[in-house]
């Protein structure tokens, strides 16, 4: 495993705060060149602000002074600091969990009694990875990668199957945004939506589209079984050197620590739910349950108090990337607002959405932020980028703002699998030692599904007025 990750630390993928800054700068110049605009706000049967559609009028030009971008930038981190605090402390819990060894032992364990049983093998472990994803990043398991990849081709499959098995179980987690603080709860929080509300819908997407990868799926891990030669990989598998790595973690069996572990996890993400949908939480009420996740999980792991500071410590720094850009993501925003031209967008999006029929606009949206996805990959910084058009341009025409934020859940998750500049995707490809034109063979039709599958679930939520708002 130690060879294939020093390969991923070599890959070379565009940095998301080099195109924010880019994008920041294009925005100061947009401010200089679009006629600035305004609509009227009014507060909705909810009490939170929203546009009054027949409000937008011109207002005189405010071009925004370049030297100021840092000024706009401060503001916007002084904004999302609760969100920074909430990213940075649950990937400090995750890290603790992960250290712990207790999940790597539960996969390695339902490895073990799904062997031969390809109708369980598959759903189960993409099931797992799934709903890990539901709160974390893809990106997290780069390191499992290799040794699913074992698993995959110990079993008759391929290394696409093995990894597919993390990558493609991480999308509908993330991708459904069913409890993502990283994704969700930042829309919402943007939108001015209760966090974890329309739970009960992206809970029916994440059933729907698990039900459809994993059908497209197996069916491709039972048809390369059969005929090895079908696979994109059959000669590069043919020849790849088995690792002589030890996988002691993934062999280790559960243990009453690695439990208790287990259920910390699932305990805090319920406690976190039922406060956000019961309760009323903000984002830092749910921070708080990430630091006390950190110290039980720690404690129950068998780690001492040294330790569980130091995995702390070194599970934030991971995130600190993730930080930077929320705050440069809020600074484009910034920059659309000090120049007034960010109703002004709203109001050309509008006039262009309209041409589509009402049931279509949610679709389109969805395919707007596949768009926006290729520039900024990062699932918060698209958010904060992209919510403060969306939710408003929601209201103006005529969709509900949980809606909008399912369009950019969908938007932001599902194309990072096709896309080369993903750093989940580029990881695991890069440390599984699969070529991404051997991986689009496999991954161009199902995304075409997701596509597919998104724009109904998008029409499904139109129908329904998914609210609340």
């Amino acid at each position: 495993m130690r060879c294939f990750m020093e390969k991923v630390k070599k890959k070379k993928v565009p940095h998301t705060l080099v195109i924010l800054l880019v994008i920041i700068l294009c925005a100061v110049a947009l401010t200089w060149i679009i006629p600035a605009g305004a609509y009227e706000r009014v507060e909705n049967a909810q009490g939170v602000k929203v546009i009054d559609p027949e409000t937008f009028h011109y207002i005189e030009k405010s071009p925004v002074n370049p030297l100021k971008i840092f000024n706009i930038g401060l503001d916007g981190f002084k904004k999302a600091a609760t969100l920074i605090y909430l990213i940075l402390f649950s990937g400090a819990s995750f890290n603790i969990i992960t250290r712990s060894g207790a999940l790597q032992s539960l996969i390695g364990v339902v490895s073990k009694k799904t062997e031969s049983k390809e109708y369980l093998f598959i759903p189960i472990l993409t099931f797992i990875f799934g709903l890990i994803c539901t709160t974390q990043g893809v990106n997290t398991f780069i390191g499992f990668a290799p040794i699913m990849v074992m698993i995959s081709l110990a079993m008759g499959f391929d290394s696409i199957v093995g990894a597919s098995i993390i990558l493609l179980g991480g999308a509908v987690g993330f991708s459904t945004g069913t409890l993502n603080v990283n994704t969700t709860i930042v829309a919402q929080e943007i939108a001015g939506l209760p966090p974890y509300s329309g739970l009960s819908y992206r809970a029916f997407c994440f059933l729907v589209f698990y039900i459809v990868t994993n059908l497209y799926l197996v069916k491709y891990a039972l048809k390369v079984k059969k005929s090895p030669e079908l696979s994109p990989m059959y000669e590069i598998d043919k020849i790849r050197i088995k690792d002589t790595d030890s996988h002691d973690e993934f062999n280790s069996p559960m243990n009453g620590r690695k439990w208790l572990v287990i259920l910390t996890l699932f305990a805090a993400l319920g406690v976190i739910v039922y406060g956000g949908v019961k309760l009323e939480w903000k984002l830092e009420e749910t921070a708080v349950v990430f630091i006390w996740l950190s110290i039980i999980a720690g404690l129950v792991a068998g780690f001492n108090p040294s330790q569980i500071a130091k995995y702390f410590v070194e599970g934030a720094k991971k995130m600190v990337g993730a930080a930077l850009i929320i705050g440069l993501a809020r600074t484009v925003s910034g920059v659309l607002d000090a120049g007034n031209i960010m109703d002004t967008s709203i109001h050309a999006m509008t006039g262009w959405l309209n041409f589509f029929p009402q049931l279509l606009k949610g679709p389109v949206m969805f395919i707007v932020n596949i768009i926006v996805n290729m520039f900024i990959t990062s699932g918060s910084g698209q958010a904060a980028a992209i919510m403060p058009i969306f939710a408003p341009l929601a209201d103006t025409i005529g969709i509900t703002r949980q809606a909008a934020v399912l369009a950019f859940n969908f938007g932001d998750g599902f194309c990072n699998y096709i896309l080369p500049t993903s750093t989940a995707l580029m990881g695991i490809l890069g440390a599984t030692d699969i070529p991404y034109d051997k991986w689009m063979i496999f991954m161009g039709k199902l995304f075409g599904i997701w596509v597919l599958v998104g724009s109904i679930l998008m029409i499904g939520a139109q129908v329904i007025h998914l609210g609340p708002m």
